[in-house]
């Protein structure tokens, strides 16, 4: 069982979660309180030994500090979405810089948490994470459907059916958050959708901090636009939110 805001449900299948932080305290920490969930959970101390349990195991969702020896957070979620891991990851990070957040969600993170942070943060970061991901490995599965949904726009595809982006017949690749928010956008184009609707759709929680909706919404531009400083897709009204212009 595993147990949400107080709240259980079944398991749907036995997730496995990596933690990647140099410190073994608070290593340890984290990987008691996740096998308390009912969670799986594989530890490494640097983004080197990250990485290698990625390639020896089935990960579906990491938790990564920022500061490490060998190779840092930010370098190790760099490379494993160049190596095609999709599944979430959540940072850590002792910094409450901006600068901190903004780097690690452009190099592919999913959220981050600052710490020091409660463990009731970090559980329910991890589990709403968890089941957008589940939703996302569905959406792969249903690949066979005899009908498939695609929403166009000008020469910009969504494939909802099998989570896939084209651009002019090329294919964009996308991490699942990136793919649920330009799917929300896509599937009304037109509408203006504000951050907080943005975050409350995609994450499925109220929305407290919107500063991830910018940064995602600039990675997007940057594999959907030719010139993302002049969008043809996914436009900004200033003071409102975003949407996807009509062809």
């Amino acid at each position: 069982m595993i147990y949400i805001e107080g709240k259980s449900e079944e398991k749907t299948m036995d997730y496995h979660i990596l933690i990647v932080e140099d410190d073994r305290d608070i290593r340890e920490g984290i990987e008691i309180y996740l096998k308390n969930q009912g969670y799986t959970v594989f530890q490494a101390a640097n983004g080197v030994e990250g990485l290698a349990v990625m390639k020896k195991e089935t990960i579906h969702l990491a938790i990564v500090d920022v500061m490490m020896p060998k190779m840092d957070g930010i370098s190790m979620v760099m490379r494993m979405r160049e190596l095609k891991y999709e599944f979430p990851v959540i940072m850590l990070s002792a910094k409450s810089e901006e600068v901190d957040k903004i780097m690690g969600l452009n190099m592919g993170a999913d959220d981050y948490v600052t710490k020091p942070f409660t463990t009731m943060e970090l559980l329910a970061r991890v589990n709403s994470h968890l089941r957008r991901y589940a939703r996302f490995l569905e959406m792969k599965d249903s690949q066979n459907k005899e009908a498939e949904t695609v929403y166009t726009v000008g020469g910009l595809e969504v494939r909802e059916d099998t989570v896939e982006v084209v651009l002019d017949g090329n294919p964009v690749k996308l991490t699942p958050t990136e793919f649920k928010i330009l799917l929300l956008l896509i599937k009304s184009p037109g509408r203006v959708f504000s951050a907080e609707e943005i975050y409350e759709r995609v994450w499925n929680e109220q929305a407290i901090n919107t500063d991830t909706i910018m940064v995602h919404v600039r990675k997007i531009r940057e594999k959907i636009e030719i010139n993302p400083r002049e969008p043809k897709y996914l436009k900004v009204v200033w003071g409102v939110g975003y949407k996807i212009e009509k062809q």
